[in-house]
Order: structure tokens, then sequence, then C-alpha cells
């Protein structure tokens, strides 16, 4: 066996290197612009943030509560939060979508998302990049929470529109797929609140009490009132053999969204084989937000390797 010795002032500046790189590439950060996209009619307000030299591409979906720049680009003063600036650094361009009645988009006249609905909206979207740049690799299409279950419904009717797909707080239980007892004809447009911004951040010391602060303004600020779902039993056609894309599974280890069964009964019955299953230690359901933060982006990036 050969043992090979670094010195103290290698390993020191070696670190010293690797903290400058990364200052450089936050100091290089791609502004975020964005985009009016009609699909079927409806305008949808998508952002986007893209490196100088993209070698992948790729769609996020919000979850169920907030729309795409508090979850996918927020800004704190002396921390990197922003997953969309963690994917351009890895070379990503990188769009978010807000839906129907999140962020900058509209609701349509009924008031109402169902999950047929946002499916053929997330399709409408990808289909408009695809559109813009037909010769380049497939985007891949990353959904969180209420996104993940959407992004296995996308997936199944055009598995042509991607290169993978990566779930992350898969929200999948008993019940899920039927609407509360007490939905009337009307949506009840409630407001959303501070304790429901913060109620994602269960693990201490995972996120600094400035960041939860950035993320409940500037939730609140972009989804002051609730979206309305119905339709649920639509998410009854969700059925994972059906999926045969790469697929990418990550579950957190404190997310008390994300069920082990499910996750388990889920991965054992995926329609691909190019298929992986990985637990986030020390984190909850907002992981990517997180200390771990790094980690998630590095599994990330393995992913989109493993396919080039």
């Amino acid at each position: 066996m050969i043992v090979e010795t670094v010195s103290v002032s290698v390993v020191r500046r070696f670190w010293v290197a690797v903290g400058l790189a990364c200052l450089s590439l936050s100091a290089l950060a791609a502004d975020l612009s964005s985009h009016e996209v009609p699909v079927d009619g409806h305008p949808f307000r998508v952002w986007e943030k893209s490196p100088a030299q993209p070698r992948g591409r790729m769609l996020l979906l919000h979850g169920l509560t907030w729309s795409t720049r508090p979850n996918f680009d927020l800004q704190v003063p002396g921390e990197s939060l922003s997953f969309m600036d963690g994917l351009n650094e890895l070379g990503v361009r990188t769009w978010g979508m807000d839906q129907r009645g999140y962020g900058e988009t509209p609701r349509d006249a009924s008031g109402w998302l169902t999950p047929e609905q946002a499916a053929e909206d997330v399709i409408g979207v990808l289909s408009w990049i695809v559109a813009a740049d037909p010769d380049a690799a497939r985007p891949y299409l990353f959904g969180w929470s209420y996104g993940a279950a959407l992004a296995q419904l996308v997936v199944q009717q055009r598995p042509d529109l991607v290169s993978g797909l990566i779930l992350f707080g898969y929200p999948i239980r008993p019940g899920f797929e039927r609407d509360p007892d007490n939905v009337g004809p009307e949506p009840p447009q409630a407001a959303n609140t501070a304790m429901a911004a913060s109620s994602d951040f269960v693990v201490p010391g995972a996120i600094s009490r400035s960041a939860i602060d950035a993320y409940v303004a500037a939730a609140l600020a972009t989804d002051p009132v609730k979206v309305d779902w119905r339709g649920r039993d639509q998410w009854r056609a969700l059925d994972a053999t059906q999926l045969r894309v790469p697929t990418l599974l990550l579950q957190a280890q404190y997310d008390p969204v994300a069920l082990d069964d499910i996750h388990s009964d889920f991965f054992s019955r995926l329609g691909t084989r190019d298929k992986a299953w990985i637990a986030i230690p020390g984190s909850g359901h907002a992981a990517f937000l997180e200390r771990q933060r790094g980690y998630f982006l590095k599994l990330v990036d393995t992913f989109i390797d493993r396919g080039q």
C-alpha cells in the first residue's frame, strides 16, 4: 500500500483556491430574466437564468403553496441559497414556471387548478423550451413536493420532451387523490400566512434565521393568496410503471412529507432501470435551501453527467 502525504500548507492553499473559485462563480451568477409564455391562450410567467456556456437544461416545478422565485431563486445577503444560481454554476440553463394562480401567472376564469390542467400547462412550457432550440438535448424536469407529483404526471404523458426526471419531496400518501370534504363550488382564495411559509424548515440549524425570514418575506410577497386545487382524483393516473425515462428520486432525512414506504414502492415499480434513490442526511423538505445545498447540487450534477 502506498500512502501519500500532503503538507498542511498545500491543503490550506487548495481550500483557499476552492473558496475563491466559489466566490468567482457566485459573482458571475446570471441575472433573472422573465418570459410570458402563452399556453392555450393563458399567459404563464417563466423565469430563466442561464450560464454563458450551458451543458444542460432544466425546468423547475414548485410545490403546492409558493411560486418559483422564493423557492428557487432566494437571495439572502452573505449567503448562496438560490437553486437556480447553483444549477447555473454547474452549467445548467434553468427555467422555473409559475403555475396558474402562482406568482405572476394569473388564475383562469374558473379560479381553480386541477392536476390534468396543470400537466397540460407544463407540457406547453416544455414544448416552448424545446421548440426554441430543437437541436439541443431535451431539458430535465425537476419537481419539488406537489410539483414532483405533477412532474411525474407530465412525463407519463410526454416522455419525449425530457432527458430525465428528478423528484424531491415526493408527497404521495393515502388520501392524496381525494378532494377535501369541504370543497365548494367557489374557490375560497384563503390568505397565506407567515407560519405556513416557515413550516418547511423543521431541522434545527439547517438554515439561518435570516434566510428563513427572507424566505417568508419573499413567499408572502409573491403568493399572498393560496391557489385552489380540485379534481384531485386525477392524481390516480400516477403510475410509476409508466415512467421509462432516467429518474432520480431524492428524499430528505427529516422530511415529514416524504414517506419511506411510498418511496420504496414507487422506486421498485419504476418502468426504467436507469434510476437512483438517494437520502439526503440532516435536511428537511427544503433541503436545496439548507446546509446540504452543496450535496443536493452534487447529486443533481452527477445524475446529469451520467447521461453525457
